[in-house]
C-alpha cells in the first residue's frame, strides 16, 4: 500500500514542500528513509517505531520505504516525524488518505506520542496559507496563525492528529497569542536612559543614530558607561510595525529562538555576543547555512563590546551585511540569504591600557602602540561606523548630582517625529531611514548650499575623508535636520555631523 503526505523543510528563511511517500509490501521487515536525509532524518525511523507501539497502534512487520521528494533537497531536523507516522498509518489504512490530501504535516514525536515544537512554523505558514492547511504541534500552530490567511489546527498526541484526521475529533483551527501592548514598554523601562549621569554629549550622538538608523562606535575608557549606553538604545528606536516584526520573527523561528507564550516579537532585538564568537556565528553558516547574531538582531541592534578584540576575519565578514542589509550564504549543498538590517553600536578603547585621554589615570601607551591597536578596526570597517563618539569619564560630582535626567521615553518622541519625516519622505523608494539612502538618493535627498559644499570640502581634505565618509556625513546631516525639524540640510547640521567622525583624521594621537 502507497500513502503520500505533504510535510516542509526549511532551506534558509524559506520553507519548501516535501512529499513524504510512504510504501508498505512484503518481504523482510526493514524500514528505510531515502530521499537525502540528516542524520536526525534518519533517526526518525526509532522513533516512530517506538511512538506507534507506545500509543496502541500496530506497527507493521513489513518492509517500509519513505521516499522524500525531491530527493535533491537536503532534509534535516526532526519535524518530518509526525508526517512518517500518519504516512505509515495511512498506508495501513488507519488514517484516511484523502483526509491528507490537502494538508501540510509537521512535527517532532517523543517515544510516548507526544508532538514537540518546530523551529520555522512562521515559515512554514507562509509557504503554504490559501493553498494548505497546517497541522502542527500546540504552540508552533498558534505561532503559524500569525501569518494571514493560514489555517492551523494544533495536535498534542499522535493518537490526537489520528482523531482529528478521521473525523472523531473536532479542533478548532490556532489563534494568534495575543500580546500585550505594555510588555514593550515594560522591558524598556528596565534600561532607561534617565539613569545616565552626565555623557550628554554621547546621549546625543545616540538619539541621532536612533533617528536615522546609524551604526555607532563608543569610544572611551574602562567604566565611563559605554556599554550602559549602548544597552538603553533600543528603548529610544520606534516600535516595529507589523511587517518589521513578522520578519524579525521569522528569523528567531528558523533559528529555534523563539520562547514559549508570545511568537509576534514586539520589541526590537539586542544581541550583544562575546568576543570570542566565530564567523559563522557571528554573520552565519554551517554546513547547511543558518542564521547568526547580525541576523538575529534584523531590525534591531547588535552590540559589540569591546570591538578590537574580536578576530579581525570575523568583523571583516560584518562588511557586506552591513553595506546591503542581506548576509548572502553559500556552501556546496545550499545558498541562501538571510536579513540583517542592523544598527551596530560597537564599543572600545581608546588605548591598550584603556586610559588614554583620562585625566584621572596616567596613560603609559606609546603613540605606536595606539597606532597599532587602534589599527586592529580595518579603514573599510571605520567606515561603515556613521558616528565615532567619544565617551569619556564621568566625574563624582556628576554621578552625585541629584537633578533628574531625560528618560526615554521624551528621547524616544522624538526619534518617533524624526523617523516619521523619513518614512513620508522616503514612501516611494521603500527606504525606512536616513542610513539606508543609496548614492543616488544622496543627489535627490541630502543637497546641501555652498556654505555647506565650502565646509565639507575643507573637513574631506584636512580629516582625509574617504568617498564612503563622505556619504556617510551627509545621511548623518539628513538625520540632524530630522531631529531640528528642517526640510533643509543647513551648515550647522553639517558641522554636527562631521564632528561625529573623530578616528577619521590622519593624526589621532
Amino acid at each position: 500500500m502507497l500513502a503520500k503526505v505533504l510535510s516542509t523543510a526549511l532551506l534558509g528563511l524559506d520553507a519548501h514542500l516535501i512529499e513524504v511517500e510512504v510504501d508498505i509490501g512484503g518481504g523482510l521487515p526493514q524500514f528505510s528513509v531515502v530521499g537525502l536525509p540528516d542524520a536526525i532524518v534518519r533517526e526518525s525511523r526509532d522513533r516512530v517505531r517506538a511512538a506507534l507501539k507506545n500509543t496502541g497502534f500496530t506497527f507493521p512487520v513489513k518492509k517500509i520505504t519513505v521516499n522524500l521528494a525531491p530527493a535533491g533537497l537536503k532534509k534535516e531536523g526532526a519535524g518530518l516525524d509526525l508526517a512518517i507516522a500518519l504516512g505509515i498509518l495511512a498506508a495501513e489504512e488507519i488514517v484516511p488518505p484523502r483526509a491528507l490530501a490537502d494538508r501540510v504535516v509537521a512535527g517532532e514525536l517523543s517515544l510516548d506520542g507526544h508532538v514537540k515544537r518546530v523551529p520555522g512554523a512562521l515559515s512554514m505558514a507562509l509557504a503554504c496559507r490559501t493553498r494548505y492547511a497546517l497541522i502542527l504541534p500546540a504552540g508552533s500552530a498558534e505561532e503559524a496563525a500569525i501569518a494571514d490567511g493560514s489555517e492551523a489546527y494544533a495536535v498534542r498526541t499522535l493518537p490526537e492528529a489520528v482523531e482529528f484526521l478521521r473525523g472523531d475529533r473536532a479542533i478548532e483551527p490556532a489563534q494568534p497569542v495575543p500580546i500585550a501592548a505594555s510588555a514593550r514598554i515594560e522591558r524598556m523601562e528596565d534600561a532607561d536612559f534617565a539613569d545616565v549621569k552626565g555623557q550628554e554629549h554621547a546621549k546625543r550622538a545616540l538619539e541621532v543614530a536612533a533617528a536615522g538608523g546609524h551604526n555607532v562606535l563608543l569610544i572611551g575608557p574602562p567604566g565611563s558607561g559605554k556599554t550602559m549606553l549602548a544597552r538603553r538604545l533600543p528603548g529610544i528606536l520606534p516600535p516595529m510595525e507589523r511587517e518589521e516584526a513578522l520578519e524579525t520573527t521569522r528569523v528567531h523561528s528558523v533559528a529555534g529562538q523563539l520562547g514559549d507564550g508570545s511568537f509576534l516579537m514586539s520589541a526590537r532585538p539586542f544581541r550583544a555576543p562575546h568576543h570570542s564568537i566565530s564567523d559563522a556565528g557571528l554573520v552565519g553558516g554551517g554546513a547547511i547555512p543558518r542564521p547568526g547574531e547580525v541576523s538575529l538582531a534584523h531590525n534591531g541592534v547588535l552590540f559589540l563590546d569591546e570591538i578590537l578584540e574580536f578576530k579581525r576575519a570575523v568583523l571583516e565578514g560584518l562588511r557586506q551585511p552591513l553595506e546591503d542589509g542581506t548576509v548572502a550564504l553559500t556552501r556546496a549543498s545550499a545558498s541562501t540569504r538571510y536579513p540583517a538590517r542592523v544598527m551596530l553600536i560597537a564599543a572600545m578603547n581608546p588605548c591598550p591600557c584603556g586610559f588614554h585621554g583620562d585625566r584621572g589615570h596616567e596613560c603609559f601607551c606609546s603613540p605606536n602602540q595606539i597606532q597599532r591597536y587602534r589599527g586592529r578596526l580595518s579603514g573599510p570597517l571605520l567606515d561603515r561606523l556613521d558616528l565615532h563618539v567619544d565617551v569619556p569619564p564621568v566625574s563624582i560630582r556628576e554621578l552625585g548630582e541629584a537633578g533628574t535626567q531625560e528618560p526615554s521615553s521624551a528621547i524616544r518622541g522624538r526619534v518617533g517625529r524624526a523617523r516619521g519625516r523619513q518614512a513620508a519622505r522616503y514612501k516611494k523608494d521603500g527606504i525606512y531611514c536616513n542610513a539606508q539612502l543609496k548614492p543616488r538618493h544622496l543627489k535627490k535627498y541630502c543637497v546641501v548650499g555652498p556654505d555647506g559644499r565650502e565646509l565639507l570640502e575643507q573637513a574631506m581634505s584636512r580629516l582625509g575623508l574617504s568617498a564612503r565618509a563622505h556619504g556617510r556625513i551627509l545621511r548623518v546631516a539628513r538625520t540632524i535636520a530630522d531631529l531640528g525639524d528642517s526640510s533643509v540640510i543647513r551648515t550647522e547640521h553639517l558641522a554636527e555631523a562631521i564632528q561625529y567622525r573623530g578616528l577619521d583624521r590622519r593624526a589621532e594621537v
